[in-house]
C-alpha cells in the first residue's frame, strides 16, 4: 500500500487489525491518528468518534475505527459525518469482511483489501432475472449456514447485484440489505433473512 493511497479515508479489509493500525501510524506520521481500536464497535465508540471529529485541527488528522465486529446502530449514526466530515479529517475503517459494515457505509468510502482480507463467496445468482425456483435452490443449498456464513452470503448478493448484474438498486432493495446485517446481529434465522434479500428482486422483476 502506498503513501499515495492511504492519503485519503477508506476501508481496510484485514484480520489483523492491530497490526495494521500501528502501520498506519508510522506511514502517515507526522500527522496524527487518533485509533478508536475494539472488539466490538457499539455506539458509544461511534459517538467518541463523532466528538473527535469535531476537534478543529489545523493538518489532516486521521481516525482510525478498527472492530472485528461494527453494529448497525453505530455504523448508521456515524453516517452524516461520513458523508460530510470536518475540515482536514479523514476517516480509515479496519474490520476483517465487508460484511460487517452495512451498504450505506461502504458506499461512502473506497475499499483496499490487505493481505488478512477474507475469502469472499462467489454468488451465481442472476439477481436481474431471478425465479421464485431459484430463490428455492439458493435457500435449499445455504439451509444450515451460521450467521458469519449469511452474512458473507448477503455480502455476494450485494456484490453480485452492483458489480457483476450492475443493477440500479431500489430504495426498498438497498433498505432490505441494510435489514439483513441488522436482523443477522440479532440472531434472526439466516434463511429467512436471505428470502427477505432476494424476494425483493423477483418483486422488482
Amino acid at each position: 500500500m502506498s503513501a499515495h493511497e492511504l492519503t485519503k479515508g477508506h476501508i481496510l479489509i484485514d484480520s489483523d487489525i492491530e497490526s495494521q493500525f500501528h502501520k498506519l501510524q508510522e506511514s502517515l506520521k507526522p500527522n496524527r491518528v487518533v485509533g478508536f481500536i475494539e472488539d466490538k464497535f457499539l455506539l458509544e465508540h461511534a459517538k467518541a468518534v463523532i466528538r473527535e471529529a469535531y476537534i478543529s485541527e489545523s493538518e489532516t488528522k486521521y481516525i482510525v475505527l478498527g472492530a472485528l465486529e461494527f453494529n448497525t446502530v453505530s455504523q448508521n449514526s456515524l453516517l452524516k459525518v461520513f458523508e460530510e466530515p470536518p475540515r482536514n479529517i479523514e476517516f480509515i475503517i479496519i474490520t476483517p469482511t465487508k460484511s460487517n459494515l452495512i451498504p450505506t457505509v461502504r458506499s461512502r468510502l473506497p475499499i483496499i483489501k490487505g493481505k488478512g482480507s477474507a475469502k469472499t463467496y462467489e454468488c451465481e445468482l442472476n439477481l436481474a432475472k431471478l425465479s421464485y425456483k431459484d430463490i428455492f435452490s439458493f435457500l435449499k443449498d445455504n439451509a444450515r449456514v451460521s450467521k458469519n456464513d449469511a452474512k458473507n452470503l448477503v455480502e455476494s448478493l450485494y456484490h453480485r447485484a452492483t458489480v457483476v448484474d450492475m443493477l440500479i438498486l431500489s430504495q426498498v432493495q438497498l433498505d432490505n440489505f441494510d435489514r439483513a446485517y441488522r436482523l443477522l446481529e440479532l440472531n434472526s434465522k439466516p434463511q429467512n433473512v436471505l428470502t427477505l434479500v432476494l424476494m425483493s428482486f423477483i418483486d422488482a422483476s
